[in-house]
């Protein structure tokens, strides 16, 4: 029989050889190549490589401020396992992504997305890919509603529905999470799949949640040791795994739609997305350079399904938190719509002009909700300079956005929520140092959308509702990090008005 002792050498013994040889696969990560000449200044590789277990991913945005302080407005440095650099200040966010726009608009091959998407779909695609694939998208939105009425009448719709929904909870404290997602979603997959889901529907409730999970597990620790060591990760279980099976639910599920809608598919009478792209594919049908096929579809669409939802969503559950931690706020807000509208007219774009205040407080929400806090990363298509420092083809660039929502210099009460940054003498004031949707030619697609969403959703639950913190219960104004930086977890009481 084995000894005891023996049988704890051979456990330890081989949870030691891992151990070093995850010490080894560090080392020779971070020291497996030296820096370009002139490039951005930033932290060594050494001082990321004593850190990296030591970070609290909360405080991520914090030490990339004072790293801003140290080494200045462009920073390059390992970031989430690639080499990056990270651009602060409005004059040089928008000498890249603007100026230099052409050089500054592709895509970092990211490990993680490349197992899942390739180089297929919008959101991360490059080239020739990506422009086919973004110039349809704009144009079959615009074709299926984007900008017109039909489309406001729709979330005008959706937002009756979510009303109804929070006025069955009585007043007593609920999560308006999956509430608000499964709203904002309908609006998307309207557009996309030609269907709205009920609230009741499992199966599309299932889906809200794998995609909640996917946007928090891919900013996991996990996750990050990918964007390493694929190879080794890819022999190992661990939370990967969790999300590459959501992403794959999540691809089968629009299979299936795509599979239903060629049933009874009509080229010349498109009801959707769907449709209006498979008569694209029989266009390009033979074309060997064309991006248009059906994996294409899937993940465009995926990508129109996960943006469409996730954002908006996000951003409006802060909203509601933020009425409930300032109520003097939210009681500003109630008396400019009883004012303008009542408690019986639908709230629309038309009437947003003339509602300053509650338009001030919804883009102050984005600014102190800060959803993308580093911007959707971009990366270099050829070698250029930015600000005197070489940036070679490749490189990932992150656009820190945080610091220029945050900007004592800029903004009155930078770390408070205060919708005055965005009013001059009671009218509601444009700020140019304010992006939350990006800037350049891959600003966000659905910017348009996104801002139509926002008004008509947020000014529709107050015009009924009163949002408090239960009994007993405080609010915070914690985030959980993720793809976004959403609220943590909360409860509100939604008390309807009279």
């Amino acid at each position: 029989m084995v000894s005891l002792e023996t049988a704890l050498w051979t456990v330890l013994h081989g949870r030691t050889l891992l151990l070093g040889a995850v010490a080894f696969l560090f080392f020779a990560y971070f020291f497996r190549k030296r820096r370009p000449k002139n490039c951005p200044p930033g932290p060594s590789s050494l001082a990321i490589l004593v850190n990296y277990f030591q970070v609290d991913f909360g405080q991520v945005l914090l030490q990339i401020q004072q790293l801003v302080k140290k080494y200045g407005n462009v920073i390059g440095m390992e970031f989430g396992g690639m080499y990056s650099v990270i651009i602060t200040g409005l004059p040089l966010i928008k000498e890249a992504l603007v100026e230099q726009g052409q050089l500054f608009m592709n895509r970092p091959v990211i490990p993680l997305r490349d197992h899942i998407f390739k180089k297929n779909g919008l959101l991360m695609s490059s080239g020739q890919t990506w422009k086919e694939q973004r110039r349809f998208t704009l144009t079959t939105l615009r074709n299926f509603g984007l900008g017109k009425k039909s489309l406001e009448e729709r979330i005008q719709e959706e937002a009756y529905y979510l009303i109804q929904l929070i006025k069955e909870e009585n007043g007593k404290p609920f999560d308006p999470h999956f509430k608000i997602n499964n709203a904002v979603s309908n609006i998307i997959c309207s557009i996309t799949f030609g269907e709205r889901f009920e609230y009741q529907d499992e199966k599309f409730q299932g889906l809200l949640r794998m995609l909640d999970e996917v946007v928090w597990l891919e900013a996991s620790t996990w996750c990050q040791l990918y964007g390493m060591f694929p190879t080794l990760m890819n022999l190992l279980p661990g939370p990967h795994r969790t999300l590459f099976n959501d992403w794959q639910n999540l691809k089968l599920f629009v299979a299936e739609m795509i599979k239903n809608h060629k049933r009874d598919w009509n080229p010349d009478e498109p009801r959707d997305f769907i449709d209006a792209y498979l008569k694209e594919i029989e266009m390009h049908k033979g074309e060997t350079s064309s991006s248009f096929d059906e994996e294409n579809l899937i993940f465009t669409t995926l990508d129109l399904f996960f943006a469409g939802t996730e954002t908006t969503s996000t951003t409006l559950r802060w909203a509601l938190l933020y009425m409930a931690l300032y109520p003097d706020i939210q009681e500003k807000v109630h008396a400019e719509i009883d004012r303008v509208i009542g408690q019986t007219q639908q709230p629309s774009m038309a009437l947003r002009e003339s509602m300053p205040y509650t338009h001030a407080v919804v883009h102050e929400v984005q600014r102190m909700g800060n959803i993308i806090p580093l911007n959707v990363p971009r990366a270099v298509v050829a070698d250029t300079t930015l600000n005197g420092y070489h940036i070679p083809k490749g490189t990932s660039v992150l656009t820190n956005l945080t610091a220029l929502h945050r900007d004592p210099a800029k903004w009155a009460t930078p770390d408070t929520f205060n919708p005055e940054h965005f009013l001059e003498n009671g009218q509601f004031k444009k700020r140019e140092d304010f992006l939350p949707f990006s800037i350049g030619k891959r600003a966000c697609p659905g910017e348009q959308l996104a801002r139509t969403e926002l008004f008509v959703f947020f000014t529709s639950l107050m015009q009924k509702f009163t949002f408090r913190a239960p009994e007993n219960e405080q609010l915070s104004q914690k985030f959980r990090m993720g793809l976004t930086l959403a609220p943590v977890k909360y409860r509100i009481c939604a008390l309807p008005r009279v």
